[in-house]
């Protein structure tokens, strides 16, 4: 794909950006606008995102090492588990991002690198932390006193008046207590997308808690003050004089903005977890890994093994068969080895290898075998699967069943959506299986692969009825929305 053509798919996806699991390496994206782009377990090594705009964006479990961030907008951006090897964020935006086991990298600014700057750490810290506890502590005790201190003089006031006014005191304090946290809680998400500037976000939640300190005063004034007001101030005595407007106003503008600053930095704050705890979730997604190659590289060799033999057994009777299935397993070879380290092909390049195998057990069976590989929707052709899942299959269906039959037998593989699900059928002629029949090593790292990749959301099933077939059930929406490793449980 040109960035032509990936400006041109942004603009008919109405800016939102798939391409999970793509390989875009050394791809031009300086300066495109990939706001929420799903880019999960892509490569894209050496990318250049120089300038460009990622708010919202998903790169978890991508490799970006030599990626270039120089002054891109990774605001709120997901770079859990991803590669970051000499990657560049030199004047990157990246408040709210999460770098969650991503490796390090020597230009990652120190403000990424250091402790976020919490009120739950700002308070551990001597000197301001120290001022500023004791500030919200004297306010919340000074407050909690208020209450009681009206609270007991509206239950044993004797003046119906005061008793009333202290009541009107009480629920205007509450009201607009409520309000100014309820008015920043709610602009708190607006400000926090839309501008960069810290102080400008103070500057108009303070406008804001203006307009609403005069607003919910002035009608509950109105409406619940001003009787008692009037009449009290027809007293010899009258009311007493308490502090100018502009002070309350001052208390309101104090609180909503530390509502502010904490609701801005719990944004930011993540579970803080100590170096074993780290190391361990590292080593398990490094296990998860691991055990999805070893399985990978043990089918390679047995298919190899078998292949090889078949050439041996060929070379002295048919030479052109055996220099045939020489060339075919060249290009199985190639397929096995061209694989980069990825887990996942297309369902076309898995099924292009399933074809090119069973071409070479052409060969080696002549006319006793014959095959099909059929694909109900060409849609589904473009999905990714884990590669070599069905291989070992058709090479269980070709040993256990073809192998047995002393007359022509068939292998059908059919690609199919049902229900839900994608499934994946591979059905032989041969013998049935037997009923405690659990499967070689083929059938157990499939069903291995499948347990570390999807979970509960795949399955393998044996079925002698109505046809002799394996069948591999995955849940659809998981294989369109990619895919998550699963991590063993440790305590298991």
């Amino acid at each position: 794909m040109t960035r032509e053509q990936l400006i041109g798919t942004i603009g008919k996806n109405g800016r939102r950006l798939n391409m999970r699991a793509s390989d875009l390496a050394d791809f031009d994206f300086s300066g495109i606008d990939l706001t929420q782009a799903d880019l999960r377990f892509s490569n894209l090594t050496r990318a250049n995102f120089r300038g460009a705009i990622l708010r919202q964006a998903n790169l978890s479990f991508s490799e970006l090492s030599g990626a270039d961030f120089t002054d891109a907008d990774l605001y709120e951006a997901n770079l859990n588990f991803c590669g970051l090897m000499n990657v560049n964020l030199t004047g990157a935006n990246v408040e709210g991002a999460t770098f969650n086991f991503a490796g390090r990298s020597k230009y990652i600014p120190e403000k990424i690198k250091a402790e976020p700057i919490t009120l739950t750490t700002l308070l551990q810290k001597p000197g301001w932390g120290t001022f500023i506890g004791s500030f919200l502590g004297a306010l919340l005790i000074y407050g909690c006193n208020a209450i009681i201190y009206f609270t007991h003089l509206i239950l044993n006031a004797t003046d119906p008046l005061i008793a009333g006014l202290y009541r009107f005191l009480i629920i205007e304090n509450v009201t607009d207590g409520a309000a100014v946290f309820l008015l920043t809680w709610a602009m708190s998400g607006w400000l926090t997308s839309q501008f960069k500037a810290i102080w400008l976000r103070h500057l108009l939640v303070s406008v804001a808690v203006i307009i609403s300190f005069f607003s919910i005063n002035s009608v509950l004034y109105m409406l619940l003050g001003k009787p008692f007001i009037d009449e009290l101030a027809k007293r010899p005595v009258g009311v007493e004089q308490t502090a100018s407007w502009y002070f309350y106003v001052l208390g309101d503008l104090l609180i909503a903005n530390i509502f502010l600053y904490v609701l801005q930095q719990g944004r930011q704050l993540t579970r803080k977890l100590s170096e074993q705890e780290i190391q361990l979730l590292n080593l398990e997604k490094l296990k998860t890994r691991a055990e999805l190659d070893a399985l990978q590289a043990k089918i390679n060799p047995h298919f190899l093994y078998n292949a090889l033999n078949s050439i041996a057994s060929l070379v002295h009777e048919d030479p052109d068969k055996a220099e045939e299935m020489t060339l075919l397993l060249s290009k199985l070879f190639r397929y096995s080895t061209s694989r980069n380290g990825e887990l996942f092909s297309t369902l076309a390049d898995e099924l292009e290898m399933v074809r090119t195998y069973l071409q070479v057990e052409q060969v080696r069976f002549g006319n006793r075998l014959t095959f099909s590989v059929e694909v109900a929707d060409p849609a589904l052709n473009e999905l990714k699967l884990p590669q070599f899942l069905l291989q070992p299959i058709v090479e269980n269906a070709i040993k256990h069943g073809i192998a047995k039959r002393a007359d022509a037998g068939r292998i059908d593989v059919r690609i199919y959506e049902k229900n839900g699900e994608l499934h994946l059928c591979v059905h032989d002629n041969g013998p049935a299986f037997s009923d405690d029949m659990s499967g070689g090593y083929g059938l157990r790292s499939i069903q291995d692969k499948l347990k570390l990749l999807y979970g509960d959301d795949a399955r393998v099933e044996l079925q002698n009825w109505p046809l002799k077939q394996v069948l591999l059930s995955i849940l659809m929406t998981k294989v369109r929305s990619g895919y998550s490793l699963v991590i063993p449980d440790t305590d298991a």
